[in-house]
C-alpha cells in the first residue's frame, strides 16, 4: 500500500495499516506526506525573517524568540480606507511558480499545500487583534466585507491551484489560530454568525476539487470543533493536547474528524522529559485514534521556536512508531 493511502485512510476512516507520518527529520521513521509552503510566499520574502509588509499591505516585524514573526502594522486599522483597499491578485502566477519543484519528488506521498491566514488571522491582521474583537459589536458590515473579500480571494486562489495542479494536489492545509489557553476568542453564537458559513464554502470548495480540509489552530477551541466539524473540516492539527484536557477532548471527538496531531508543544515537549513525552503519546494513541483510523502524527518542526532540545522530536517520533499498529495488537 503507498504512502499516500495509507494517509487518505487515515482521514476517511477507512482502516489503515498503521499510523501515517508527517516528518522529514527522524530516520527509520515514515515520511507519508510531502507539505508544499511556497504558495504563502509573498513579493517581500517569508513573513518568518522579513520586517516588511506582505502582499497585503500588513507590515510584519521579527519577533525576539526566533518563529514566525508578527504583524505591527494593519493596513485597514482606520475603516476608513475600506472603500479603497484592494487585496491581492489570487491568480498571481508568484504564488504557484514554485509549486512544481515542491511536489516533484512527492513520489507516493500524499500532497498537501499549506494556505496560511485564511479567516480570523487575515481579518486581525488587516484590522488589528483588539479593534477586530471590538467590531464584531461595534461595526458587523464592516467585518463581513473584509471578511467576504478575504474568502473571495482564497476560493479564487484555490481555483487557480487546482487548474494548475488539480489530482496532483491531495489536500489543503489551512491556519487559522482561534483561541488563548483558556477558552477561544469569541462565543459559539457569533462563529455560527460570522465564520461557520464561510468555513462551509472554503470546505465544499475544497471537497469539490478532490481534495481534504486540513485546519490547524492553536488555543483551547473545544467549543468551535463541533461547528467546525459541522461545516466541514476533515482534519484538525491540534499541537496542544493538554490544552484540550487530553482523554475527556478524545472521549467528545475521536471518530468525528480527524487528528494530525503531537505531543504538547507548550506543556510537554519543552520539559526535555523523555518518559512524559512517551507517556502523552501512549494517552494520544489510545484516546485519539479509532480502529478505523483518524490519527496522523505530526512535527512541529522547529523545536528552536518551542525551546525543545532536538532530541526530543526523535523520543516523540520512536514512541509514535512503536504504537502504529496499536488496534490491530489491541485485537491480535
Amino acid at each position: 500500500m503507498d504512502r499516500r493511502e495509507i494517509v487518505r485512510r487515515a482521514i476517511e476512516f477507512d482502516r489503515p495499516p498503521r499510523l501515517p507520518f508527517w516528518q522529514h527529520q527522524v530516520a527509520g521513521i515514515p515520511d507519508d506526506v510531502r507539505d508544499c509552503w511556497e504558495m504563502d510566499r509573498q513579493a517581500a520574502g517569508w513573513f518568518f525573517d522579513h520586517a516588511a509588509p506582505d502582499d497585503w499591505g500588513c507590515l510584519w516585524s521579527v519577533t525576539e524568540q526566533k518563529n514566525m514573526g508578527q504583524v505591527t502594522g494593519h493596513p485597514l486599522a482606520d475603516w476608513a480606507r475600506l472603500d479603497h483597499y484592494r487585496p491581492p491578485d489570487p491568480r498571481e502566477p508568484y504564488y504557484y511558480a514554485r509549486l512544481e519543484a515542491e511536489m516533484a519528488d512527492a513520489a507516493d506521498r500524499y500532497v498537501a499545500v499549506t494556505s496560511h491566514f485564511n479567516l480570523i488571522e487575515r481579518l486581525h491582521m488587516l484590522h488589528g487583534f483588539r479593534a477586530t474583537l471590538e467590531d464584531f459589536y461595534l461595526e458587523p458590515a464592516k467585518i463581513e466585507r473584509v471578511l467576504d473579500m478575504i474568502l473571495d480571494f482564497k476560493l479564487a486562489q484555490f481555483a487557480e491551484l487546482h487548474r494548475r495542479f488539480g489530482d496532483r494536489v491531495h489536500g489543503l492545509f489551512l491556519t487559522d489560530d482561534w483561541g488563548s489557553q483558556e477558552g477561544a476568542f469569541i462565543s459559539p453564537a457569533m462563529f455560527r454568525a460570522f465564520f461557520a458559513g464561510r468555513y462551509r464554502q472554503l470546505a465544499e470548495a475544497i471537497h469539490g476539487y478532490g481534495w481534504h480540509f486540513f485546519l490547524h489552530s492553536c488555543g483551547r477551541i473545544n467549543d468551535l470543533v463541533p461547528i467546525l466539524i459541522e461545516a466541514g473540516v476533515d482534519v484538525l492539527n491540534m499541537q496542544q493536547p493538554q490544552a484540550y484536557d487530553l482523554v475527556a477532548f478524545g472521549q467528545r471527538f475521536a471518530g468525528q474528524v480527524a487528528f494530525l496531531t503531537t505531543a504538547d508543544i507548550q506543556a510537554t515537549l519543552p520539559t526535555g522529559n523523555a518518559e512524559l513525552v512517551r507517556a502523552e503519546v501512549r494517552e494520544l494513541v489510545a484516546h485519539w485514534s479509532t480502529p478505523q483510523g483518524g490519527f496522523i502524527v505530526f512535527n512541529y518542526g522547529d523545536p528552536a521556536a518551542l525551546a525543545v532540545r532536538p532530541e526530543m522530536t526523535e523520543v516523540m517520533f520512536r514512541e509514535f512508531w512503536r504504537l502504529a499498529r496499536y488496534w490491530e495488537e489491541q485485537t491480535a
